[in-house]
């Protein structure tokens, strides 16, 4: 990661006119070093693009425009349209190229000297010249075309840096070298595909910014007399990428929809700009990588969940084989979804992405074994008593042992020909005087520690469960982070502290953001609230109508949002004589103008919904429910998911039946205080494809309480006992293991126990660090 003192970025830009070309000229910040790109005009079909190779100076470009001036005055002369500050793309849909570019931009933060903006205006000009273009044959469509782009608010969500990488974490900037065209291929990079014929064609991206969507925000903190600053940025993913209904699960190709990277930076305020150390920690959320999606209803506020079947689970291995590659090993995933429901909805995914976790494992070597973490956050939240921020920290800070955090050391110097070995060097604010001969001057990054392996952290949507547990991860990763930069002496921060509080607004405000762009209407922040002690009913009132618009938005407007997204990003690209992108059901669009004639896409027209970028879901490949003789049984608890192997080919689908209230099941107690299933149960497992487990790596920490006398949802407590499952790999004695007591004791050698602790109760003890080693190195289900 480079910068050279004075910005050879080119950053800003006048844009000038002539009847037969656009000059783009381009200035880096020191207005040293000017640039000319000139944009054909007399072409309406293609896209033409020159860049001059000279560097000139500002007085030689002043001659240049006016030499181009007095060339063309017989037909205008050169008249200046706009001023600038970088290209978004170019875009054709059915008659002429736009350019669109930043015609007002804002400062929102700075990481190490680089400045980081968002856009505050942006503007679609059209190419060719009016003589050249007159009439767009397919004028009315073309326009709506035109709205539909237009309706991506860049100004809100977007942001970019002209130096430095903001689409990759502090960490990859400092161990890769990868710049340039590179970087815009990358997940995070929105306008990829408005970039691509410039860069292709100019073999640079000097003229281009790269769009992130998402989430920046930059403050000062302090703490025990010291500032610091605090950067949080959220990066969505663009592949797969859409609305709350319209993108569910993982395609073929192991994208999952709402894939968006968290990053939280911190490092201390220094007169220069550069500090001495700088920590990073990433942490990940994504939707249940499983193939399943839910029909949009606008009778039905919450549609039934369709699950589609895949022995093999081909596209979750690939989606965790690719998280791998991005952050190493161990992946630690925290499932947040429903364990227990009258009606299966979130549990059967629960079921279902547990199975196919087990499936996985059992083709990974014990250090690349994936660490589930069962967690139903929803049902601790309205338990009477439990604190589930702090239980929360707890699981942040076991996680936190195994995977770190990135800290690193900044020393500033001139810049030299070779760094040694792991250094990289990031640029050196304009206005700092390294040298008396104004040499290059630049901040050497050295690695003191590497974060390795990531928590991907899911509920069914991705947005207000996984935004609660997020803060508690951040929060715990900040006091790590803040001690190993020096700023204070504990490496914990209290959840009452203000500085919780300050952070609790950050995680708040992403998390309201993130929920807006893909749920549509702001976070369900209720446990935010209660911690900060606020009205119920206030609460409640808020909820409701965030419900409400969450309602109206997913059935009313996320299809046209959804489309523009798809023409933003270029899965769905206009053809003259092809079908309208308004003509087609849900995402047809996808194989449209790629595959096949229109003969055989209009043939298509049972086509239900597309589950990916390429593939199509047929009405009849839906997984069908059924109950055996109209018997209804319950659906597979968490709890025994120990118990089960890799599915047999022959396994039957999953089906989506009601409950059987008047079944019980009961569970047989053998000595040791473990629990083994009734012959009902292992009956079945069988009917569901489950034979025996022989390994795992599976925490249930819903398993934290097995009394629910004192609970509402006593009937649900019935089914959701604690209970410790006897694995080959790992035998566990609940004598010897530590619990959460439902009163707020640690009890040694008891079954029954409770989450109900303080943050300050759950500081004082290490029992379930020490258990939770032990799980990380022999692998079996812990519960507690």
């Amino acid at each position: 990661m480079e910068a050279m003192t004075g910005g050879k970025f080119l950053q800003k830009f006048r844009l000038y006119e002539t009847r037969s070309k656009f000059y783009l000229i381009g200035r880096d910040k020191s207005r040293s070093h000017w640039r000319v790109l000139k944009i054909d005009r007399l072409e309406c079909a293609e896209l033409g693009v020159e860049e001059d190779p000279t560097s000139y100076t500002e007085n030689e470009c002043q001659e240049l425009l006016w030499r181009i001036h007095e060339g063309n005055r017989l037909t205008g002369g050169l008249k200046f349209v706009t001023k600038c500050y970088g290209i978004v793309g170019f875009v054709k849909f059915l008659g002429p190229y736009y350019m669109v570019v930043i015609t007002r931009r804002r400062k929102v933060g700075t990481i190490c000297g680089h400045e980081i903006y968002s856009i505050g205006k942006s503007e679609m000009i059209a190419i060719p010249s009016v003589i050249v273009c007159p009439n767009v044959a397919y004028s009315r469509d073309e326009n709506r075309y035109k709205r539909l782009l237009c309706s991506v608010d860049l100004s809100k969500d977007f942001f970019f840096s002209y130096s430095y990488n903001i689409m990759r974490s502090l960490q990859k900037n400092i161990t890769e070298k990868n710049t340039g065209q590179v970087v815009y291929e990358t997940m995070f990079v929105w306008n990829e595909f408005l970039t691509r014929a410039v860069r292709n064609h100019l073999k640079n991206t000097s003229w281009t910014v790269a769009l992130v969507h998402g989430f920046f925000k930059q403050s000062k903190l302090s703490v025990s007399g010291k500032d610091f600053w605090l950067t949080l940025i959220a990066r969505r993913s663009r592949h797969f990428a859409g609305t709350r209904f319209l993108k569910r699960g993982v395609n073929e190709k192991g994208r999952v929809a709402n894939d968006v990277e968290t990053e939280q930076i911190v490092f201390e305020d220094t007169s220069d700009g550069i500090p001495s150390h700088m920590a990073s920690v990433v942490q990940h959320r994504g939707s249940i990588p499983l193939v399943w999606f839910q029909e949009t209803s606008r009778l039905n506020i919450r549609p039934d969940i369709i699950l589609k079947p895949d022995v093999d689970y081909k596209a979750t291995r690939l989606h965790f084989e690719n998280l791998a590659l991005r952050y190493g090993n161990p992946i630690i995933i925290l499932n947040l979804i429903k364990t227990r429901e009258k009606k299966p909805r979130e549990s059967l995914l629960r079921a279902e992405f547990a199975k196919a976790i087990h499936y996985i494992n059992k083709g990974l070597t014990e250090d690349k074994r994936l660490k589930f973490l069962h967690m139903d956050l929803s049902k601790l939240s309205r338990r009477k008593g439990t604190n589930v921020l702090a239980l929360l920290n707890k699981v942040a800070s076991d996680v936190l042992d195994l995977t770190e955090f990135l800290h690193c050391e900044i020393s500033t110097s001139a810049k030299s020909e070779g760094a040694p070995s792991g250094e990289r060097t990031v640029a050196k604010p304009r206005d700092d005087k390294c040298s008396s001969d104004q040499s290059e001057c630049v901040a050497k990054l050295v690695p003191l520690l590497l974060q390795k392996g990531v928590l991907r952290t899911n509920c069914i949507d991705c947005l207000d469960r996984t935004n609660v547990a997020q803060f508690a991860y951040g929060l715990t990763a900040l006091g790590r982070q803040l001690h190993a930069l020096g700023i204070i002496e504990s490496p914990k921060i209290e959840l009452h502290a203000p500085l919780a509080d300050d952070l609790m607004d950050f995680y708040e405000r992403m998390g309201d953001t993130l929920a807006i762009q893909y749920g549509g209407s702001a976070a369900h922040n209720k446990i935010f609230c209660e911690q900060r002690g606020q009205w119920k009913a206030a609460t409640q009132s808020q909820e409701f109508l965030r419900t409400l618009q969450r309602y109206y938005n997913n059935a009313y407007t996320d299809n046209d949002k959804q489309d523009a997204i798809n023409v933003f990003l270029g899965h769905f690209q206009p053809q003259q004589g092809k079908p309208a992108l308004w003509k087609l059901d849900s995402d047809q669009h996808y194989n449209i103008g790629r595959q096949g004639t229109l003969k055989e896409e209009i043939a298509r027209s049972f086509i239900k919904r597309s589950l990916s970028d390429g593939n199509i879901l047929l009405e009849n490949s839906l997984p069908v429910s059924n109950c055996n003789n109209g018997e209804k049984t319950g659906l597979l608890p968490m709890q025994q998911l120990d118990d089960i192997r890799e599915p047999s080919d022959s396994a039957p689908d999953i089906s989506i039946c009601e409950p059987n209230p008047s079944s019980s099941m009961n569970y047989g107690t053998v000595p040791g205080g473990r629990h083994s299933m009734s012959e009902e149960w292992q009956n079945y497992l069988k009917r569901l494809g489950y034979p025996e487990l022989h390994s795992s790596n599976f925490l249930d920490l819903d398993l934290l309480s097995s009394s629910g006398n004192s609970c509402d949802e006593e009937d649900e407590e019935v089914f959701e006992r604690s209970s410790l499952i006897n694995s080959p790999m790992d035998e566990i004695s609940v004598e010897s293991s530590t619990s959460y007591s439902e009163q707020g004791h640690v009890d040694e050698g008891r079954d029954d126990t409770d989450l109900s602790r303080s943050s300050s109760q759950l500081s004082d003890t290490r029992d379930y660090s020490d258990r939770f080693a032990h799980w990380i190195a022999n692998g079996g289900m812990l519960c507690y």
